[in-house]
């Protein structure tokens, strides 16, 4: 294993969980939903877009390398090994600060936070799974897929207004800032593996 410099006490502590991580990889199947939310240093979370997680093994790996302080824990969930326990940490937070990202990335995803979920042709608010991307000017014609071409449409709109250049939006698209989408998306509800996160996500 590489050597991280740790001191002898905490090269056992981590040793035992590396193991312990080893074992469930190898014999059980992994849960993949994010176990813990990531604060910065100065208590926000690092990342609101995505949402600053992670999974329970690397937030023990945090813990293990003192590189966060554990904020809340999950309460009745314990991981164990031969040699070691401890309960799965719910939000940490890191002793260093992490510069935000602030870059604007261009996904379906992030044009229907633009949009609140709210097809642009006809007003109807729409779940993520209703949601279709649709190109005012078409792929077919000449269209690219880029902020001030993309629209959310519902399912009906889109295939009604098909190759058509008549056919325009409510509002015209645009490229939002990364605060415009991040006050967006606190406005709407986050699905939290705990309650004790949301805390946090004002």
């Amino acid at each position: 294993m590489k050597d991280l410099g740790l001191n002898s006490s905490k090269r056992y502590l981590y040793n035992s969980v590396f193991e312990y991580i080893i074992q469930l990889y190898t014999t059980f199947q992994i849960n993949k939903m994010s176990d813990t939310l990531v604060l910065n240093a100065d208590g926000a979370p690092v990342s609101i877009i995505p949402l600053s997680v992670c999974d329970w093994q690397e937030s023990i790996r945090y813990m293990v390398l003192d590189k966060a302080h554990v904020l809340a824990w999950h309460n009745n969930w314990i991981v164990r090994s031969a040699r070691w326990e401890t309960q799965v940490p719910s939000i940490i937070m890191l002793k260093d600060y992490m510069k935000p990202k602030a870059a604007v990335r261009f996904s379906k995803g992030n044009v229907f936070l633009r949009d609140l979920y709210i097809c642009q042709y006809c007003g109807t608010g729409l779940t993520k799974k209703d949601c279709t991307l649709d190109h005012v000017h078409p792929i077919s014609l000449g269209g690219k897929s880029v902020w001030d071409n993309s629209v959310t449409a519902c399912g009906p709109c889109n295939a009604r207004k098909s190759n058509s250049t008549k056919t325009k939006p409510r509002i015209k698209p645009y490229k939002p800032s990364y605060y415009e989408l991040v006050n967006k998306r606190k406005s709407l509800p986050f699905q939290v593996r705990d309650p004790a996160w949301l805390e946090y996500l004002q």
